[in-house]
């Protein structure tokens, strides 16, 4: 029997291990969550959103768990909580837009006929979801499929074992019906296998764009919808306005916390001529303010990346990058923690440019380099040089110059003034190879559901 270990990034040794599940054994399941979706998908809608609910409020509750079990895993410090924050604004927006979301778009109402369009839920949902947030992104697809009608299954990554667990475990707790949300252990053979044959109506993964294309590839002649968010390289633009201290505290907030370790961090930021050298100078004084180490311990506040491989590219891309003649500003001496594995300290470079890997390829890790711009043609031209595109942090005061930029910017979210943040009412989405589709916002309730159109036309007399 094979066994899926989740590696602890604090010390190295085995924090949890499940049996992989044998496709057989898979098929059984996801085929036990279709038999289950139609009666689900005739609860009156109210009493699915509440539900929902019910299951959120249950895993709050499982705190005192739940946090010390994500340090272990993937090694984001106690002292920031959990996820909680951002699970819980993502389920209680989509649970109180789901109303209007999925009420059927009336054409006519006459003696004559009644024509229009509803929401239907697919049936069977898969979410694939990633370690580096692991309950954020997942409820970003788990709450709305199931509010819609669908059944949900999970396969969490190895590194975030329990998580998939914990969930499920948590929503049955709090009544969501047996089978309609469902864990699975897989294997990636098995789960490309179990996706190929056809057993889900849609799927949504989180995760590299190499294993956005492996679900693609299995995925083929199926004609399951996809949701797919992959790769970034998020850049920040400081222009000559631009307030600089809330601009260093939220950029470097962006490239840093989590170990670097979030999708629309912070990767490459372009700052005016005029502000650069305060900028850099600032930068790396927020910077080297953090301290490395254990993530169970409370003064910690930068804790190991998840994995010692993940560590390993960030080390290469810095020093590609210095060899090539970038300068690393933050002093090693402030990081004795730093151990040449999972524990990395943070890093700013200058004398950075594109022909880095540093500023091209996704870093995922607490490092940015900064570089001076002349111009918004100069910074535009840098921003959209690149094979990702998820989202671009502008800093202006002028609100119509940032929506000029951003309308040129390839992204999928324009801010201006914060980073690194996903609003739920609007929905999150991504160009280029970051992927494709989008969840959250009334966009993600149409993505998890399909129209069906009613044209009825009635007797008269």
């Amino acid at each position: 029997m094979t066994m899926i270990q989740c590696i602890s990034p604090i010390d190295g040794s085995v924090y949890a291990e499940r049996p992989a599940m044998s496709l057989e054994a898979a098929t059984e399941a996801v085929g036990r969550a279709r038999k289950a979706q139609k009666a689900w998908a005739r609860w009156p809608l109210e009493e699915r959103v509440q539900l929902v609910l019910k299951g959120v409020a249950r895993l709050n509750e499982m705190s005192d768990e739940v946090v010390p079990e994500l340090a272990h895993m993937m090694g984001r410090p106690i002292r920031y909580g959990g996820e909680y924050k951002g699970f819980n604004e993502r389920s209680n927006y989509v649970a109180a837009i789901a109303a209007d979301a999925l009420a059927p778009l009336v054409v006519e109402a006459s003696n004559n006929f009644e024509r229009r369009i509803e929401r239907e839920p697919h049936g069977v949902v898969f979410v694939i979801a990633p370690w580096n947030y692991p309950y954020m992104t997942a409820i970003n697809t788990i709450a709305p499929a199931l509010m819609a009608g669908n059944t949900v299954v999970i396969k969490h990554a190895t590194q975030t074992l329990l998580v998939g667990e914990r969930m499920v475990r948590a929503f049955v707790e709090a009544g969501v019906p047996d089978d309609v949300f469902i864990n699975l252990f897989l294997d990636h053979a098995t789960t490309s296998a179990l996706i190929a044959a056809g057993n889900f109506n849609f799927i949504n993964f989180t995760g590299s764009v190499e294993g956005g294309r492996s679900i693609e590839r299995a995925a083929a002649g199926t004609f399951a919808g996809l949701g797919l968010e992959l790769g970034g390289k998020d850049p920040g633009y400081v222009m000559e306005d631009a307030d600089l201290d809330a601009a260093v505290d939220t950029l470097m907030d962006g490239a840093t916390y989590n170990s670097g370790q979030c999708c629309c961090g912070i990767e490459r930021i372009y700052v005016h001529e005029s502000l650069y050298d305060a900028f850099v100078e600032k930068s790396v004084a927020w910077v080297s303010n953090y301290k490395l180490g254990n993530p169970l311990d409370p003064e910690t506040t930068l804790g190991p990346m998840a994995n010692k491989r993940f560590a390993k590219v960030v080390r290469e891309q810095i020093a590609d990058a210095v060899a090539k003649g970038a300068k690393a500003l933050v002093d090693p001496k402030l990081f004795p923690a730093d151990d040449g594995g999972a524990y990395i300290m943070p890093q700013v470079l200058t004398n950075v440019d594109h022909s880095m890997a540093f500023m091209k390829d996704e870093t995922f890790g607490p490092a940015v380099g900064i570089m001076k711009v002349k111009s918004d043609e100069e910074a535009l031209a840098l921003m959209n040089d690149s094979p990702y595109g998820l989202t671009a942090s502008l800093w202006t005061q002028d609100p119509e110059r940032a929506a000029r930029i951003g309308r040129e910017v390839e992204t999928g979210t324009v801010f201006m003034n914060r980073a690194d943040y996903l609003d739920p009412a609007l929905c999150w989405t991504g160009v280029k190879e970051t992927g494709k589709g989008g969840s959250l916002s009334v966009l993600g309730f149409q993505n998890l559901t399909r129209p069906k159109s009613y044209h009825l036309k009635k007797v008269t007399k």
